[in-house]
């Protein structure tokens, strides 16, 4: 199958305003490109690309004064397939964990760890360790979180949100993460495009997706909180510690954000040569 994904932002700066976004789709899925996702703006401004240190393309613009329109719309070729379920994917000791994995042991901004020890291995110490312990915590979390875009709030904490109960996509994962890691489990964040593809309507307003993966049996597995199933047509923008490292655009300056549209669609496309 193939899949049309896309954005349009537009941000009104009343200055001068340098900004790095983190909109391009992740360099693992670059085989399966069929039409790439090329950042354009209106007006035209000079884009300067990087990769960050977990390997993200990022992408730096200074916007004018006014309104700017940031675009890209890409196609890629998909399985069709499900999130991948191992359940006998098992817990690694952390000795024995790899190095470039124990830096997602570790609290950080969103993710609290030191805060949310006790309740971690009250909730979860007699859990089967490995997939069937990072299940638990997705059903907890899955069950815990009222979902609600009225209350949103860009600076709620996973120890915030474990006590308001209350949140978005972000929150549900960010909390999943403290926990995981709480409980000696790898756990990072990750933000891309979720299509609604095998899901029965109706649908919600289509927006940019939060989920993690987690390090066990010797490798990096999907986990979807918010969503608490396999879902089709997941695809990765950025993975970091939590959502301080993928923000979708960081801003050196006041701005609006005046229009915000994302697009993931099932759609045979075209490539014009």
């Amino acid at each position: 199958m193939q899949i049309r994904v896309g954005y349009e932002l537009i941000y009104n700066c009343p200055q001068p305003t340098p900004m790095i976004l983190m909109l391009s789709i992740h360099y693992s899925r670059a085989s399966d490109m069929v039409a790439a996702d090329y950042l354009s703006t209106e007006p035209s401004v000079p884009i300067t690309a990087y990769r960050d240190v977990y390997g993200n393309w990022c992408s730096r613009i200074v916007a004018p004064a006014g309104r700017i329109r940031l675009k890209s719309s890409a196609c890629l070729r998909d399985t069709g397939e499900a999130d991948p379920v191992v359940a006998s994917a098992e817990q690694h000791a952390v000795e024995d964990l790899p190095e470039e994995a124990l830096v997602f042991l570790l609290g950080s901004r969103y993710c609290e760890t030191q805060l949310l020890l006790d309740a971690a291995w009250r909730l979860f110490g007699e859990t089967p360790p490995g997939w069937r312990r990072v299940q638990a915590i997705c059903d907890y979390v899955h069950d815990h979180i009222a979902f609600s875009y009225e209350n949103a709030r860009a600076t709620r904490t996973a120890w915030e949100a474990f006590n308001e109960r209350a949140g978005v996509c972000r929150d549900y994962a960010h909390l999943a993460i403290a926990f995981c890691r709480c409980m000696n489990i790898p756990a990072r964040y990750c933000t891309g495009y979720l299509s609604d593809i095998g899901v029965p309507p109706p649908y919600g307003v289509m927006d940019f997706a939060a989920w993690f993966e987690a390090y066990l049996g010797g490798r990096w597995h999907t986990f979807d909180p918010r969503n608490n199933m396999p879902r089709i047509g997941r695809v990765l923008i950025a993975r970091g510690r939590d959502a301080v490292d993928v923000a979708i655009a960081t801003t050196f300056g006041p701005n609006t954000l005046e229009s915000f549209k994302v697009w993931t669609d099932e759609e045979q496309c075209s490539v014009i040569s």
